[in-house]
């Protein structure tokens, strides 16, 4: 062998190995995905059908030789846009995460002390007071008695459509003045 046989310009078999890896990975990420997000997703027919058999496969040898075809399918497709949008759905996630966490926040901050209701009524001020100032002194005293938190899920459910009503009107005021103009 000579120094000339050897090609700078083909990739190593690391990098290939690498990326034959990150495409069985999306792979898998694409076998979790429910029927409908997999049809947002635009895929190739052979590599829907490939998808659809892994979910089907119950052993693990098969599923594992079912991983590396779709896997090897996946090299002729563009993964960028496939990649893309499972980031967006996994960070639409999270976001509804974060916001379920912050309501559940907001109503252990309302149980636990009085002066947190005010602050809640100057953040969303359409809130009706005198109906939520109900639901926590009945969510405070069924806590008290051990008895089942049906107040307390009614004060979130309460606190939710508060906070979500709130982001509606922003997006409608959001809308009228973009038609101003």
């Amino acid at each position: 062998m000579t120094s000339e046989t050897f090609d700078d310009s083909q990739p190593s078999k690391t990098r290939l190995k690498a990326e034959a890896d990150a495409a069985q990975e999306i792979g898998r990420q694409l076998v979790a995905l429910p029927k409908d997000k997999l049809k947002k997703l635009q895929l190739e027919e052979s590599l829907l059908d490939a998808i659809a058999e892994a979910k089907r496969i119950t052993a693990n040898g098969a599923i594992r030789r079912q991983m590396q075809y779709i896997g090897r399918l996946m090299r002729d497709t563009d993964l960028a846009p496939i990649v893309e949008q499972l980031q967006k759905w996994d960070g639409k996630h999270q976001e509804e995460n974060a916001r379920f966490h912050q309501m559940e926040r907001w109503r252990t901050r309302m149980l636990e002390d009085v002066k947190a209701i005010e602050l809640f009524i100057a953040e969303f001020p359409q809130t009706h007071v005198q109906q939520m100032r109900t639901l926590i002194r009945n969510a405070q005293k069924e806590h008290a008695a051990g008895k089942p938190p049906k107040s307390s899920r009614e004060l979130f459910k309460m606190i939710r459509e508060v906070m979500e009503g709130k982001s509606v009107q922003d997006d409608t005021s959001f809308e009228e003045e973009s038609l101003d103009e």
